[in-house]
């Protein structure tokens, strides 16, 4: 169980920041910037439940502390990605939760006939939005993976989520007459 009693600790003001094996790392690094995207996807996320209800809102709740995992898997560092009592780490059933999830939303909706453009009604939009800052994520996750070791069911699970909030996007705004389709070279 995480304990904070002291919000500030001016460990950081040096420019660095701690990592769950006691390291510190500088805060503009690949690792740290991965794990703010993520941050930043799950702040909108919350946004976005504002405006959700039944199970698309549980399953955002779910989501929302399942990036705090991916978060703390991401500030440990090593090569084994094993979750332990030390470190938590993404697991694959937590892909296959969003997998699941996609592939009963995407039934019930009509095939796409075109590029979508990011909107439909509110809740579409604000998924949209997340959508697009978990896509981030996951670039700067696969830019870390380049210089460290990233466990790959983290790499999978941000991937998914993208696709996910995708399919809950398109699914909220089908509630509100549909997909808005992109209509190429419209405006010529």
């Amino acid at each position: 169980m995480v304990r904070l009693t002291k919000i500030y600790t001016r460990t950081g003001d040096e420019g660095t920041t701690g990592l769950v094996d006691g390291s510190r790392e500088a805060k503009h690094s690949a690792r740290i910037t991965a794990i703010g995207e993520v941050d930043e996807a799950n702040s909108v996320l919350g946004w976005a439940l504002l405006c959700a209800e039944g199970e698309a809102a549980a399953d955002l709740r779910r989501i929302q502390n399942d990036l705090f995992d991916l978060g703390a898997d991401l500030a440990t560092p090593g090569e084994d990605f094993a979750p332990s009592n030390h470190a938590l780490r993404i697991v694959p059933s937590q892909v296959v939760f969003l997998e699941q999830r996609i592939d009963r939303l995407n039934g019930a909706l009509a095939p796409l006939a075109s590029f979508i453009l990011p909107g439909g009604n509110e809740l579409a939009a604000r998924l949209h939005l997340a959508r697009t800052l978990a896509r981030r994520a996951e670039r700067a996750a696969t830019a870390l993976a380049v210089e460290a070791p990233v466990n790959p069911a983290a790499i999978a699970y941000i991937n998914r989520l993208s696709d996910y909030l995708f399919v809950l996007a398109r699914t909220a705004a089908a509630a509100d007459g549909g997909d808005v389709l992109w209509q190429p070279g419209a405006n010529r």
